[in-house]
């Protein structure tokens, strides 16, 4: 079981070296100086024995599936990248892409690599408060959506100086909704003359935004570099990947970290097909793709493995070769659930947006602990360390940290050099997870050392949320929390202060998260709105959110 290099500079793994200590001596990062994600998970197919190998397959559980080659994907890319040229974008310049798991979304990632240009992923379900700020901070120059999706964030479009040009990827050739250009008549009019722009490995590349606690979200810059660094998470908690006969697919949005490199582009890398489907996710239909398309690895979150468990439905077992997760702690009973239900070794990984999957599990090489997040994965040198950067003894509660320089490990926030520099301690770069490390290197979560929700795998900033509660005229202050959940692992709780004469009750509670969800989009709306007479603050005026997630926890009312 081996993941190998290709002659790009990617991390030769050898699975059978025979434990993880002689796996991880022998790792080295063969980092290449010129480094293109464009060429490596398509180009260098299409003019290769892959050529005519299925890259992508679509489907939506009706017609027949959509198969996409290597050589059809790098057409189409090219076309995309002379598009990109004839609107003056290059390196430096952002295009921002809201956009579900259609085959655009494919083209438009690996035709903007070819440019040296940057990638904005949108959750395709933001709302237009979301897409707005997003567009603003990066100055993006290109909007890439669908008709509905710029539908529903139409009041997001106006006003940004630096965006140019709006395409509906959808639209007939005559446009679409505010203007929007057609995809596909831009495409028409494209050349499919390849010219991909030899980058430097450090080279921006994406731009994905973060929520923080307090402030507005971060852009989290990366570069070309971050697809080497995702391989040994890939290699590993999928068993020695890529193996004979595998074949990709995930729920996750391909917007997030974990749908576009926890999935989509280590697999094109190998050249390993991806499944994708813009449909919303259900075990039932989860279970009929498995199986009529074959799919043998996938990266499911921790809220899908309990929906599938919880309705008794879920893929045959054995149908699957393996299954990554991560996002949220598993827990035992579900990894027993999926060694005698789905007959696979469910391995977790960890890791967030800005330095992404550093510790996780192989159970081939060694033994599941359930409750752990796994162990340092090769070429990760991660450690526990107090708030000044010391390291920590084994069983000691700290900071997880990763130490630089690392391939994965994110640029810098986006025009913001003192979140940068308040990032680190030294060489080491604090996660802000609290956990610890035992004698034999497994790490055990503890929590946040900060106010980040951890919902149905996605990192929730709940300053976002505030800051939307208190837009709506009812809502005088507002204080937002995690509470425990058993399918999601967290659920946002909201509490609510209403302005003088205004009565909170249910109906009030339900406009408040229908004004989120709406606004932020379904991901970031309060399961629960509590209303209270006045928020507890600390001296200096910020809210106490430790305090309100003792009264989330409670069953009786606040």
């Amino acid at each position: 079981m081996t993941g190998g290099d290709h002659g790009l500079g990617g991390p030769v793994l050898d699975l059978q070296a025979g434990s993880y200590d002689a796996v991880r001596a022998q790792f080295r990062w063969p980092l290449p100086d010129r480094f293109n994600i464009a060429e490596a998970c398509c180009l260098r197919h299409a003019r290769g024995p892959r050529r005519d190998a299925p890259a992508l397959i679509f489907t939506d559980g009706g017609a027949e599936p959509e198969t996409v080659s290597f050589a059809a994907l790098a057409r189409e890319a090219s076309r995309f990248a002379n598009v990109l040229r004839g609107h003056d974008i290059g390196p430096g310049s952002v295009v921002a892409l809201h956009l579900p798991q259609r085959r655009e979304a494919v083209v438009a990632h690996v035709g903007i690599q070819m440019v040296g240009a940057i990638a904005l992923p949108l959750f395709g379900l933001f709302g237009p408060d979301a897409v707005r700020f997003r567009l603003a901070d990066s100055a993006a120059r290109m909007l890439v959506s669908t008709q509905a999706g710029l539908a529903r964030i139409a009041e997001a479009l106006d006003g940004h100086a630096c965006l140019k040009t709006i395409v509906a990827v959808d639209a007939p050739a005559a446009g679409g909704p505010g203007g929007a250009v057609s995809f596909a008549a831009l495409m028409d009019r494209a050349s499919e003359r390849e010219a991909c722009l030899a980058t430097s490995r450090d080279a921006p590349a994406f731009l994905m935004y973060t929520s923080g606690t307090t402030g507005d979200p971060k852009g989290v810059l990366h570069g070309q570099r971050v697809l080497l660094g995702h391989l040994p998470g890939i290699v590993l908690p999928h068993e020695g990947f890529p193996s004979p006969g595998d074949r990709f697919w995930t729920p996750a949005d391909w917007a997030w970290a974990g749908g576009l490199f926890d999935a989509l582009l280590p697999s094109l890398f190998y050249g390993v097909p991806v499944v994708g489907s813009a449909r919303r996710f259900d075990p039932a239909w989860a279970r009929e793709l498995v199986a009529a398309q074959n799919v043998r690895n996938a990266f499911i979150p921790p809220t899908a493995l309990r929906l599938m468990r919880g309705e008794g439905v879920y893929p045959e077992r054995g149908a699957l070769r393996t299954i990554g997760t991560g996002g949220e702690a598993l827990g035992e009973e579900m990894i027993a659930w999926g060694q005698d239900a789905l007959g696979v070794s469910i391995n977790e990984f960890y890791g967030q947006t800005e330095v992404n999957l550093v510790v996780g599990n192989c159970a081939s090489l060694y033994p599941i602990r359930a409750g752990s997040m796994g162990r340092a994965l090769p070429g990760h040198d991660v450690a526990i360390v107090d708030e000044h950067g010391a390291v920590l003894g084994d069983d000691a509660e700290g900071i997880v940290a990763v130490r630089r320089p690392n391939p994965v490990m994110f640029l810098s926030y986006w025009r913001n050099p003192q979140a940068t520099e308040d990032k680190f301690r030294g060489d080491w770069c604090l996660l802000g997870d609290v956990a610890r490390r035992d004698a034999e290197g497994y790490f055990w979560f503890r929590g946040r050392d900060d106010d980040i929700i951890l919902s149905a795998g996605y990192r929730i900033g709940p300053s976002e949320i505030e800051d939307c509660l208190m837009s709506h005229p009812a809502v005088m202050a507002a204080g937002v929390v995690g509470a425990p959940d058993a399918v999601r692992g967290e659920m946002i709780v909201a509490f609510v202060v209403v302005r003088a004469g205004t009565e909170g009750d249910d109906s009030l509670a339900a406009a408040l998260s229908a004004h989120v969800r709406e606004r932020l989009g379904p991901h970031q709306y309060p399961r629960e709105v509590r209303f209270i007479d006045q928020l507890p603050m600390t001296l200096t005026g910020k809210v106490k959110r430790r305090d309100l997630r003792a009264r989330a926890r409670c069953d009786a009312p606040a």
